[in-house]
């Protein structure tokens, strides 16, 4: 059968050219290289803070890792060994002084920054153990300027440095919208912290300075044995999740990798949940 065609003009023809090319890691790498990010709250190697910088630095950025104060220097030191280009700083982050102090340094050693990582949180163990009814006014304070305020205070010094835009993230927990036994005073300074996101969106956006938060689903860490009935809350969440599955700290810190880089771009204010899909149930 033949196909007719206007006089003079060529005949189309559709080719339909198929190929099977298997997805390889490489081929979907995020690259970081030439890219600074600091990273606070990185406690021991089975911290969150600690998988999201190796994951920063096996993609290439040059990072810097704080500890906070002179009794945890040989500790930091000591872990970013095996990370390249890697430098540790002193930051205790309720003394805007070495706040100030950090940044200047920042400014020196890296010119710019990309990155901003806040893992930080704090209450006293007393008050996340109590009833809620009972928090100490200096338990509620201590909480909030320790797991809240400063990383207000880190995106207001860090914002000099990322003239060209860039990525700042904080770590929050499903505890900050509905109730979890034991998690109490940290439960609203949470709540907090993403009501800061949203707001440091907001001032920080003109300048093309993204600010998100990761809500991980609970995982195993240093800061998580405060939690009374944590086992349970691993449990409870396996049981109920879609995945049927805790999640690890590697799963976060890709998702931290994804707001560092610049496939990102176009995401601000927003709570990402890397927890299996706990958050979506009802039950």
């Amino acid at each position: 059968m033949k196909t007719s065609s206007a006089p003079g003009k060529p005949r189309a023809k559709a080719i339909l050219i198929s190929f099977e090319v298997p997805i390889r890691e490489e081929f979907i790498m995020i690259s970081m290289q030439g890219r600074n990010a600091v990273v606070f709250g990185v406690a021991n190697k089975r911290s969150i803070a600690w998988a999201i910088a190796q994951r920063l630095s096996e993609a290439g950025a040059k990072l810097a890792i704080t500890y906070q104060n002179e009794r945890l220097k040989q500790e930091a030191h000591d872990m970013i060994v095996g990370l390249q280009g890697a430098e540790a700083f002193q930051c205790d982050v309720t003394k805007d002084s070495e706040i100030e102090s950090l940044f200047a340094t920042l400014k020196e050693r890296f010119g710019h920054l990309d990155t901003l990582v806040h893992s930080i949180a704090y209450a006293p163990a007393e008050d996340m153990k109590a009833d809620f009814l009972n928090t100490s006014r200096e338990g509620f304070k201590m909480a909030h300027d320790i797991s809240v305020y400063s990383l207000i205070a880190l995106a207001r010094a860090a914002t000099p440095l990322m003239n060209n835009g860039g990525s700042i993230m904080t770590l929050t927990y499903f505890g900050a919208e509905k109730v979890m036994p034991s998690y109490n005073v940290m439960g609203v300074a949470k709540a907090a912290l993403e009501a800061s996101v949203r707001y440091l969106a907001h001032s920080l956006g003109p300048k093309q300075i993204r600010v998100n938060a990761i809500s991980a689903g609970p995982i195993k860490t240093l800061a998580a044995r405060g939690v009374a009935g944590f086992t349970e809350m691993l449990k409870a969440q396996a049981d109920r999740a879609p995945l049927k599955r805790n999640v690890d700290v590697k799963e976060v810190a890709d998702a931290a990798l994804f707001l560092a880089s610049g496939l990102s771009t176009g995401i601000t204010g927003e709570t990402i949940y890397v927890d299996g899909g706990y958050n979506i149930m009802g039950y």
